[in-house]
């Protein structure tokens, strides 16, 4: 690579994620990883990996996903949750990849341009209101139109949840959706129905009629079942309007607390690219918001904003040598700051995200969300994979323009 800076993905820590997941719900047919936006900032190098291991199907949001995930096993099924466009489609269909129905004209068109055989999930909207079928008249013509399609084959259907459904009925409502969207057809002899998220997952019982469940979040190593409310005076009301909002909506029952082992499989590392000696007084970065309060040692680092870690200095830190130092002055675009000692070197690796330093301590941060957070950090960084402690894979930078491979 030609800056030392790089995300490092430690293998194990997914297959094993993968284990415990597949341990904990062993009741499906398919255990479908998703793997959008880059294998949630993985990378695609992971997905031998990840069948090797239990994973039987796999979810993409776009064609090139999926055409991504082709390089590296060209068997395995993979479905694309968005339209794919008709003028992909022999794309599409050359490479195995199972088209989301979303609406009876698409369908229409797909059978007119196109008699080799296709794959197909249709997406039922039971209330998020973003894609999919919302009614039983549409639903029911688009199963007519499979079967009398020769080439057209119905694989499987499936929603998705627009809230937690803990606190609200709306998990409820758009179960008793789907149901009513689909009653007109035997569901069981539909080979993968998938319903739940990470989350739902999670944090409800399985959905009697579902096979399969989609898996993103957790596969990566984050735990976001919710957590049990303590005694002290805020979670005891807490407690008290939870179980009056159960109670007032009839929420169906769910879980909390959920005993799982996950770990999180991603680093951000660097190297210092210069320490320099300041005095008291002396000003460090854009807008001179840091000022020494004595004389101090500084280490400069190539990460910044642009990494995906955000601008908000405050309270940062980073670790060099399994201890943390603090983030002084403004984060800029491509370098920061770090206040040190003397037992830091200058060919010390330094790490932002990982050895303590969680994407949950970053988003809080950046005040945004774990999933922002961890979609961005690194997203333009070459990837490093582990396993058994051991390098097994280095991504390399492309630059666009030239032929390097």
């Amino acid at each position: 690579m030609y800056r030392n800076t790089f995300m490092e993905v430690n293998i194990d820590n997914i297959t094993s994620n993968v284990k415990s997941i597949i341990k904990k719900y062993p009741d499906y047919k398919y255990y479908i990883a998703m793997v959008k936006s880059n294998a949630y900032g993985h990378g695609m190098y992971i997905i031998n990996d990840l069948i090797k291991n239990g994973i039987n199907y796999f979810a993409t949001s776009s064609l090139e996903e999926a055409l991504n995930i082709r390089k590296y096993n060209k068997e395995i099924g993979i479905l694309c949750v968005e339209k794919i466009e008709l003028d992909s489609l022999d794309i599409a269909i050359n490479n195995n990849i199972t088209l989301t129905i979303h609406e009876i004209d698409y369908l229409k068109n797909i059978i007119k341009k196109t008699n080799k055989n296709i794959k197909v999930h249709i997406k039922i909207d039971t209330g998020m209101n973003r894609l999919g079928v919302n009614n039983k008249e549409e639903f029911n013509e688009i199963i007519t139109l499979i079967n009398n399609s020769k080439n057209i084959l119905l694989e499987g259907l499936f929603t998705h949840f627009a809230t937690p459904g803990i606190h609200d009925k709306f998990f409820d409502i758009q179960v008793s959706n789907f149901k009513s969207i689909t009653n007109d057809i035997d569901l069981s002899k539909i080979p993968m129905i998938h319903l739940s998220s990470s989350f739902i997952v999670l944090s409800h019982p399985k959905i009697d009629f579902a096979n399969s469940i989609r898996i993103g979040t957790i596969l990566y190593g984050y735990d976001i079942s919710p957590k049990r409310l303590s005694n002290s005076p805020k979670d005891i009301l807490r407690k008290i309007r939870n179980n009056y909002l159960i109670k007032k909506y009839n929420i169906s029952k769910t879980y909390d607390d959920v005993n799982i082992e996950l770990k999180p499989a991603l680093k951000l590392k660097t190297n210092i690219i210069q320490i320099k000696h300041i005095k008291k007084g002396d000003k460090v970065g854009y807008g001179i918001l840091y000022e020494a309060k004595k004389d101090e040692v500084i280490a400069t680092i190539p990460v910044g904003y642009d990494d995906g870690i955000g601008i908000n200095h405050i309270n940062r830190y980073v670790v060099i040598n399994n201890k943390k130092y603090h983030v002084i002055g403004e984060i800029s675009m491509c370098m920061m700051s770090i206040l040190i000692d003397d037992n830091v070197k200058i060919t010390d690796e330094v790490t932002i995200l990982g050895d303590g330093i969680t994407i949950g301590q970053i988003s809080r941060l950046n005040n945004t969300s774990m999933h922002n957070t961890l979609v961005n950090i690194g997203k333009n960084l070459p990837r490093v994979y582990i396993k058994n402690n051991k390098k097994v894979y280095e991504e390399k930078y492309v630059m666009e323009g030239t032929n390097e491979s």
